[in-house]
């Protein structure tokens, strides 16, 4: 039996193809839930939006024993408080209908709307209320160090993009 370039040609193209295929399956197979580009970590979601988690923020501040402690309750505190406002936000999450299968309903979409926005501002208060009460149990010295940390952002709208 004669190959021909023809015959050789058509193996060699399908070969290639099978490899590709089985590259792409086992790449895409490969990586563990929650690591990677997006999407929550494992072991639940984000919490209470960007930044340090787990007093990580209070690291490098030589907190004495009792800062510490007082510090793990008003943060654990906050989070219990906080639950019930993360479910309701959870279940009107879960009831929203699906936005390729309902039909448009304004008037339910902008009451959604409403109610996640109420319940963001009551978590967005806490936040503030959880960081003051904090900031009461540090020292002059351990609030102008945290001070220090937090990014500068220039006041206004971020310029136009350059064409």
């Amino acid at each position: 039996m004669k190959l021909s370039w023809k015959t050789f040609s058509v193996a060699i193209a399908s070969i290639s193809a099978l490899l590709l295929i089985s590259a792409m399956v086992v790449f895409s197979q490969g990586r563990p839930q929650g690591q990677g580009q997006g999407g929550p970590p494992d072991g639940g979601g984000f919490r209470r939006g960007p930044g340090p988690r787990d007093g990580m923020m209070f690291r490098d501040l030589n907190l004495s024993d009792e800062q510490k402690a007082q510090i793990k309750k008003i943060m654990d505190t906050a989070a219990a408080g906080d639950r019930e406002l993360h479910e309701k936000m959870r279940a009107l999450h879960d009831s929203e209908p699906a936005p390729f299968t309902a039909a448009f309903d304004e008037a339910a979409v902008r009451a959604a709307a409403e109610a996640r926005a109420k319940i963001d501002v009551e978590l967005q208060v806490s936040r503030a209320r959880t960081m003051s009460q904090v900031a009461a149990i540090l020292t002059e010295e351990q609030r102008a160090q945290l001070a220090a940390r937090r990014p500068s952002r220039p006041e206004g709208p971020p310029p136009p993009p350059q064409p």
